[in-house]
């Protein structure tokens, strides 16, 4: 097997993290949002955690990108894609895995989600700063 140089870049792929099913509770809604050719890049390379602080891992198979808990590996997130930008979600329901019900809050927290992903290099530490102080902030403690 050839080495990796240090200018290749890895691409995340299922087998390089402990991955969960997405559970029978589920719930699935369209987003309609675009992309650039870069910014899909960034989607395909995918991430494998290298903190404690990065709580996702994702990866893309064929034109689908699924999201996992890095922590649990659990799926939050299946995102695939269309090319008519009118993007077919399903979202983990199962209350022991994730606590969101609402398609309206998903909607949002993918949209934030994917403006961190698509960044040229992805910035897991500031990422994790913005979803901890949201989430202080929901609990009235910011």
């Amino acid at each position: 097997m050839p080495e990796e140089s240090e200018n290749q870049i890895r691409v995340a792929q299922r087998s390089d993290w402990k991955t969960e099913p997405m559970p029978d509770q589920h719930e699935t809604f369209v987003l309609n949002r675009s992309f650039s050719a870069e910014e899909m890049d960034a989607l395909r390379r995918g991430n494998i955690p290298q903190a404690m602080e990065d709580k996702w891992f994702w990866y893309m198979e064929n034109d689908s990108l699924w999201a996992h808990r890095s922590w649990t590996g659990y799926c939050i997130y299946r995102i695939d894609f269309s090319e008519d930008g009118n993007h077919h979600v399903t979202v983990n329901r199962d209350p022991q895995q994730y606590g969101c019900t609402s398609i309206e809050e998903d909607v949002n927290t993918l949209n934030e989600l994917l403006d961190w992903w698509t960044r040229t290099p992805y910035d897991h530490y500031n990422e994790w700063l913005s979803e901890t102080y949201e989430a202080l902030e929901k609990a009235g403690k910011s």
